[in-house]
Formats: C-alpha cells, sequence, structure tokens
C-alpha cells in the first residue's frame, strides 16, 4: 500500500500509518459490496457508475476474494478508498433548493475527497457506516430507496421529479454522526441525532399556509426558562387590541404594554393607550406575554440567530400537537417534549423551579438545526406525498 497509493489516497493512509479501512482479518469486508451496490444504482444519487470506477472495482474485489494475496488486498484496498471519497464528495454536492443558511458555517461546500475518508475512519465500525450510508441524513438514505421503488414500479415523470426534488433537500443535511436537529414541515416532525444515533424524535407545530416556516439552518446557542412572548404586532393589532376595546383588561390575559423594544423598556398603563388606533393599525404597540402556566412559549424555547425571529419552543396548547394536520403557528416550532430536547441540548434537567422571568441559558454545545420541507413518503398502497401546504413542490 505505501508503495502503490498516490494523491489524497497516499495522504489519507500516511496519516493513519497504512492500517487498512476496507480490510478485516486479511480479508475485505461487507463494505467493498454494500459501497458496489451504491455505485450499481448511483444514477438515484444524479451520478453515473462508471466515474466511479465500478467495472475496475468488481474485478480487483474479485481478484482480492479469490486468493487473499497481500498485494491483490492492498490494490483494492486503495482502488475502494479512491472511488469512495470522489463518490461521496460527489454524492453530498450542494444543489439549490431554497435553503437559507441563517449560520454562513453550514453552508455545503465541495468536499476534498480525502475529508470522506477521514471522516468514515472516525465514525465507529467502518462496514456498518458504509452498509447505513451513514455520511448521508438517514432522511436522504429514506428518499433515496423510495426513489429506487418508484422507478421499479414505473411510477409517473411527475412523481419521479417531485422524488428527485425531495431527496436534493435532503441532500444538504447531516448525516447521523454530526450533532444535529432536523425539523420537517410537510410531516411536523423533529429529529435529533448524535454519534450515528438518533436519539429522539417528536411531534412539533409548525407554520399555517399564510406563516410558513422557512427551509433555514442556523446553530442553536440559548435555552431560555420562563419566557415571555413578544407578541406579533399583526396580533397585537387584530386579536389583543378588540378584545381590550370590547373590555378585556391586559391584566386578565397575562399581558404588559411596553414604551419600546429596548432592553430596559418603561412598562406603559393600559389607560395611557389609544387602543382604537392600534386595532386601525395606526399606532404600533409593543405587548408582552408574561410568564407562566398560560404563556405561549411554554417554559422554555430555544434560539438561534435569523432574520425571521424562528425559534423553537414549549408549548401549553397540548390538544395542538394531537391534531393530524399541525400547520398551525406563525412560523415558529412548538415541540411536543421540550423538557426532553432540553435535557439533550442542556445535558441536563431543565430547572424551572425559579420564577425568575427569561432565564437566559447558554447551551454548552452549539447544535445546528434544519428546517426542511420533505413530501415524499411511502404507505401500504406505495409511493404517496403529504399535502403540499406550502406549495413548493411545483
Amino acid at each position: 500500500m505505501r508503495d502503490e497509493a498516490g494523491g489524497f489516497v497516499k495522504r489519507f493512509y500516511a496519516e493513519r500509518d497504512y492500517k487498512p479501512l476496507w480490510i478485516v482479518n486479511g480479508r475485505l469486508s461487507s463494505a467493498a459490496e454494500d459501497y458496489i451496490g451504491y455505485l450499481r444504482t448511483a444514477d438515484l444519487d444524479g451520478l453515473r457508475p462508471s466515474s466511479y470506477g465500478m467495472d475496475d472495482l468488481r474485478d480487483a474485489i474479485a481478484d482480492a476474494r479469490s486468493n487473499g494475496d497481500p498485494a491483490a488486498l492492498a490494490h483494492a484496498e486503495l482502488m475502494l478508498s479512491d472511488s469512495f471519497g470522489r463518490f461521496v464528495r460527489d454524492q453530498r454536492r450542494p444543489v439549490g433548493v431554497g435553503m437559507v443558511y441563517a449560520d454562513r458555517k453550514l453552508r455545503p461546500r465541495k468536499l476534498k475527497p480525502d475529508v470522506p475518508l477521514r471522516a468514515a475512519a472516525l465514525s465507529g465500525p467502518f462496514a456498518t457506516y458504509v452498509g447505513d450510508m451513514a455520511w448521508m441524513s438517514p432522511h436522504y438514505v429514506r428518499l433515496r430507496t423510495l426513489l429506487a421503488r418508484a422507478e421499479k414500479a414505473g411510477s409517473s415523470e411527475e412523481d419521479i421529479d417531485r422524488i428527485r426534488l425531495n431527496l436534493d433537500r435532503a441532500r444538504v443535511l447531516p448525516g447521523p454522526w454530526t450533532m444535529h436537529i432536523v425539523v420537517d414541515a410537510s410531516s411536523a416532525r423533529l429529529w435529533y441525532y448524535q454519534a450515528g444515533k438518533l436519539l429522539g424524535t417528536m411531534k412539533v407545530v409548525v407554520g399555517a399556509e399564510a406563516t410558513q416556516t422557512p427551509m433555514m439552518a442556523g446553530t442553536l446557542q440559548w435555552a431560555i426558562l420562563n419566557p415571555y412572548w413578544n407578541i406579533p404586532d399583526y396580533l397585537a393589532e387584530k386579536n389583543i387590541a378588540p378584545k381590550v376595546l370590547s373590555g378585556r383588561s391586559l391584566t386578565s390575559m397575562h399581558i404588559e404594554a411596553l414604551s419600546d423594544w429596548s432592553a430596559n423598556p418603561q412598562r406603559l398603563a393600559p389607560e395611557t393607550i389609544d387602543w382604537q388606533a392600534v386595532a386601525s393599525g395606526k399606532d404600533v404597540i409593543r405587548l408582552r406575554e408574561l410568564p407562566g402556566a398560560a404563556n405561549s412559549m411554554g417554559k422554555v424555547k430555544f434560539l438561534f440567530p435569523n432574520d425571521e425571529g424562528i425559534y423553537l419552543h414549549d408549548t401549553p396548547n397540548r390538544d395542538l400537537l394531537d391534531k393530524p394536520d399541525r400547520h398551525l403557528s406563525n412560523g415558529c416550532i412548538r415541540l411536543e417534549d421540550a423538557p426532553g430536547l432540553g435535557r439533550w441540548l442542556l445535558q441536563k434537567s431543565i430547572a424551572t423551579a425559579s420564577k425568575t422571568p427569561e432565564q437566559y441559558t447558554p447551551l454548552p454545545v452549539q447544535v445546528p438545526v434544519y428546517l426542511t420541507y420533505l413530501t415524499a413518503t411511502e404507505t401500504d398502497k406505495g409511493i404517496a406525498f403529504r399535502p403540499d401546504i406550502y406549495g413548493r413542490d411545483k
């Protein structure tokens, strides 16, 4: 191997003192056959099998298996790694699917072919890693399988194109060895991953058709315990002001009016506000709901910097989570199990015994969160699509 290796393959093996990746106990592992299977179906990824030397690889693998000759094994090992590095690089090549990168560091970049090899070497048993296609998101792997079934079943060109669009959306998601969260606004579900495993999933409430949850990637940095809810201006105009004009008090709604959006605003007496002007849209007033059992944010919210004011949060409205269609929010993500997600993010139980409002708690590890939109699915009857609530599949 030392004499035959060249280029990025040589650099990779030199760093690991030429310890093999594909050979276990003097034989090629099952990873070789699994990888050939991916090349055979590389058209599913929009790639050509011939670009990665599939036929030559088959011959090299057969030769290595037939006689176990060290030179033949070394040759197959190096050919597999050369092909694998280039294939994963190209499979993960970013495509434009409308994802907004609130954290620019999460924007996919074209990989150098030695990067997938280094990642694979650090990600558990290599044969398992290859067998699971664990450099790709589990959502990508599911949709790739779905696409293969659709093509085999002779699905319409329109359906094939729609699955491929979904596949490209999943292409930009990390694999499970990256600690991260995925929120799918189509199915209204959330998943979180770490160290190669799915650690949890839950139902969520996401944006309605008129107030859509965007496709966005950002980095969660803070948990806020006992949060306020800053009421959007349009709700102050359309919902709160009419209630006040009909006789409801801000106190009964656990709401306070504030002078401005600074860090230290003054509380305003409700009777000093021209509620008719607020209801008509002529005046804009800052309103916020106080922390407590009925607060729309629940006990905690999780923040990542973004320009659209999107965040993840607890909710007291548990009945909404039981609905089959959970496209009901103003764009933010309401969590079925905020305490469970908080334990994972904070590496400890969420402590809410203190009544102090707005307790900012930095996460010990900042965690990427990906908000996506995957409509393609499968039922007992075969290939299916969830309703395109946001009209993004057109």
